[in-house]
């Protein structure tokens, strides 16, 4: 069973969490930002996105004694995933003349 508490502190973990992660994955999958609301969805859909295939495919990571770091490192490597895929359809391309 999945215990899920939203509180006013885990909304502004996964708000942090999603903001940092999303900020560094966007520029090192597209080069540059998607700006505050691109990397904080970008971060949040890729905290998601890593925890998923993490459990699909059996990888266990922690950070020992640091949760929110195993957060952002699992949440930046789904966004990464997430914007490279996107990136490959053909979007996150600034407008190339």
């Amino acid at each position: 069973m999945i215990d899920i508490r939203l509180d006013i502190d885990t909304i502004l973990i996964w708000v942090l969490v999603g903001l940092v992660a999303g900020a560094l994955a966007s520029r090192v999958a597209l080069g540059h930002g998607l700006g505050l609301l691109g990397d904080l969805v970008a971060g949040v859909l890729g905290a998601f996105i890593g925890g998923v295939l993490a459990q699909v495919f059996g990888i266990k990571f922690q950070v020992s004694g640091h949760p929110i770091i195993t957060a952002m490192v699992v949440a930046f490597v789904g966004a990464v995933i997430l914007l490279f895929l996107l990136r490959m359809l053909g979007f996150g391309r600034r407008g190339e003349h």
